[in-house]
């Protein structure tokens, strides 16, 4: 079985603070892995590493063998913490831009990632109509675009009610039957 993701003693300091000491694991092939941790634990400030957006202090992580890069890159949807989306548009313009940055996907693969989070009937309607628990699902969405090798969800649950947070853990049920490497992190 192919390792999707390693980290090697992966460390991240801000100033004085710790945010991550000497990190190292393997997500392999089709896992659904999981980060469990307090606020301020380190969980976004690693994910925020493994996606490029901040450099590690020490250590090293690569994917699918590989280190990072824009290329590979192509290949992981994400959701990180927030979405961030136009509230004046809707839904399906604010991935067609999520399409133009990231440069996975067509016209097409929006339809399909609306239908498979459940708003493709609402694909028209302004994202500022939207219930926090849809906005969650159009992040999630946006990660979809394209059909990434691999999905990075941080806290995708965060702020929801207790169905919102069901609907959530379902998709993401049924988007690891589909064989997807998913990394999950969660607030506990």
């Amino acid at each position: 079985m192919q390792t999707v993701l390693s980290l090697n003693n992966v460390s991240k300091s801000y100033g004085s603070i710790q945010a991550l000491k000497n990190v190292s694991f393997e997500v392999p092939e089709g896992a659904v892995f999981g980060l469990l941790g307090p606020n301020g634990s380190g969980k976004t400030t690693m994910l925020s590493i493994i996606l490029d957006i901040l450099k590690a202090d020490t250590g090293s992580f690569e994917w699918f063998g590989k280190p990072g890069s824009p290329e590979t890159r192509k290949k992981i949807g994400s959701l990180l913490e927030t979405p961030n989306f136009y509230h004046y548009l809707s839904a399906v313009d604010n991935l067609k831009i999520t399409q133009a940055i990231n440069g996975r996907g067509n016209n097409e693969s929006i339809d399909q990632a609306l239908g498979q989070v459940k708003l493709l009937e609402r694909k028209k309607n302004k994202f500022s109509s939207f219930s926090l628990g849809m906005k969650q699902r159009l992040a999630i969405g946006a990660a979809l675009l394209g059909n990434p090798d691999v999905l990075l969800f941080d806290e995708p649950t965060n702020g929801l009610d207790p169905v919102g947070i069901a609907e959530i853990r379902e998709l993401i049920k049924e988007l690891s039957k589909q064989g997807k490497p998913l990394l999950w992190l969660v607030i506990c």
